[in-house]
């Protein structure tokens, strides 16, 4: 899969989309962004290898449950791959609870690829090439959406963020989630009457910015790391981090002030809290941890709140439903699939991949990318005092004007985010908390803060400058090595 860097494939922005950083938003064109790309290509000899192919190396539980938790985790896995309707009555959607505007019809819609957990699914995937679902699911069931301009066919699933509102003629901070789409003419949602946000307009007034799926493979062993350690983690090599002006700090629950640690941003503290967030805002179904509708215009809400709960009852026998799913509610399942969702195993073992590995850690990248940490005593004996290798320190980083998108999130501010975990970026499609680029050295390169500062940043720099900057001196050779060595992972 070896090729020249011009020749590889970037998922640039759509013209008119618009790269938020702080108050200060820049619209974007594809000319332009693979003109930078192209030029970058020019200087230097090294090229993305592309998307591993071969099998997926993830989407299975950890190999150590016992058989009961196995069980779990396959009825669990049943839920996250169910497709939701209004109210669970189309055929093969047995699912309820979608909208009033939603982004997704199923968990599994968004985490595809390379397997049922991942990331986004797109076209150049080896294992299960597909087309974005969001583009064909405007207009499922007769719903009247019209596909926005920055989702495309070939492009990642996203979400879209509203950097701010207008209110009584005040412009104050957004930040949340906007639907793309809204029941509205779907033939079982008769009467509801809710529009579709206005992208094109918001576009225009450079007020949009977007998120792709994270992963969830290996998050069990992420929930059941005590707090003790990811403080020590980052406070390790304190003299390294602060000679290449890294930083760091951990994102907290504003009530307790314990570390969060899921999310683009780290504003989540559990998978439950996960999984509840993502179901409303993702799919608009309300559950016991969200219960209030999104969106509840009158004529639009069909269902009694919470949409989703536990089911400890059959409703026709009134007796005990019996199994952990059945009794549990979706949001449950949901947290319980990626728990019990084992880590991607790598495949580093050529002595190109094996060079990368030592060069990754020598210019750095393994400073805020840690290669390893170890969970506490956990629940289940498989992710118990385990030893794992997320290639991130789960802290939040700053990282300047060129990632920045103006959106504060718990602690967490406008160029700050959580370092992203590496391991599994071998079989990812889309790159960055954007999915701005689906090249690996374009976006090692993102990683710069780009030189230019807004007066609502923190840090007009990006604490990777100066790893990027060594990544940039290294030789051609060596840069490729490390390439190879992100692709193995």
């Amino acid at each position: 899969m070896e090729r020249p860097l011009a020749a590889v494939q970037v998922v640039s922005p759509p013209l008119g989309e618009i790269h938020v950083t702080g108050n200060r938003r820049v619209r974007i064109g594809r000319a332009v962004a693979i003109g930078v790309f192209v030029v970058g290509a020019s200087g230097f000899g090294q090229s993305d290898p592309g998307p591993r192919a071969g099998a997926a190396g993830a989407g299975s539980f950890y190999p150590a449950l016992n058989h009961h938790e196995r069980a779990v985790f396959t009825q669990a896995l049943n839920v996250f791959n169910e497709v939701d309707s209004v109210s669970g009555t189309i055929p093969g959607e047995a699912g309820s609870g979608l909208g009033p505007s939603f982004n997704g019809n199923s968990c599994a819609m968004c985490h595809a690829q390379p397997a049922v957990g991942g990331s986004s699914p797109g076209l150049r995937s080896p294992q299960n090439p597909m087309a974005n679902p969001q583009v064909a699911l405007a207009t499922l069931h007769g719903a009247t959406n019209t596909v926005p301009s920055f989702i495309t066919a070939h492009g990642p699933v996203r979400e879209a963020r509203f950097v701010s509102t207008t209110m009584r003629n005040v412009s104050i901070p957004d930040g949340g989630v906007h639907g793309l789409y809204t029941i509205k003419g779907r033939s079982d949602a008769p009467g509801c009457n809710l529009p579709q946000p206005d992208f094109a307009a918001q576009l225009a007034n450079n007020n949009v910015v977007f998120r792709i799926p994270t992963p969830t493979f290996g998050l069990g062993l992420v929930e059941a790391t005590p707090d003790a350690v990811l403080q020590a983690n980052l406070a390790a090599n304190g003299s390294q981090k602060l000679a290449l002006g890294i930083a760091g700090r951990l994102n907290t629950s504003d009530n307790d002030g314990t570390v969060a640690r899921f999310g683009w941003k780290a504003q989540n503290k559990s998978l439950l809290v996960f999984a509840g967030e993502a179901y409303n805002v993702e799919q608009g179904v309300n559950n016991e941890m969200f219960p209030n509708e999104r969106s509840a215009v009158a004529g639009c809400a069909f269902n009694p709140s919470p949409e989703d709960a536990s089911k400890l009852l059959d409703p026709v026998t009134g007796l005990s439903i019996g199994t952990t799913s059945a009794m549990s509610s979706d949001v449950v399942n949901f947290a319980l699939f990626m728990r019990l969702l084992a880590p991607p195993s790598p495949v580093t073992s050529t002595p190109s991949q094996l060079n990368g590995q030592a060069v990754f850690a020598s210019v750095g990248c393994a400073l805020c990318h840690s290669p390893s940490l170890t969970s506490g005593a956990a629940r289940h004996a498989a992710l118990s005092k385990q030893t794992y290798h997320p290639y991130s320190d789960f802290a939040l980083h700053h990282m300047g004007f060129s990632l920045a998108d103006g959106i504060s999130q718990g602690a967490a501010g406008p160029d700050e985010f959580r370092t992203a975990p590496l391991w599994g970026v071998g079989q990812r499609l889309f790159f960055l908390h954007d999915g701005r680029t689906s090249d690996l050295l374009q976006a090692i390169r993102a990683h710069s803060g780009g030189g230019r500062c807004s007066n609502t940043l923190q840090n007009c720099t990006s604490e990777a400058d100066q790893v990027v900057q060594r990544f940039n001196n290294l030789r051609a050779g060596d840069q490729q090595d490390l390439l190879n060595f992100l692709r193995s992972l």
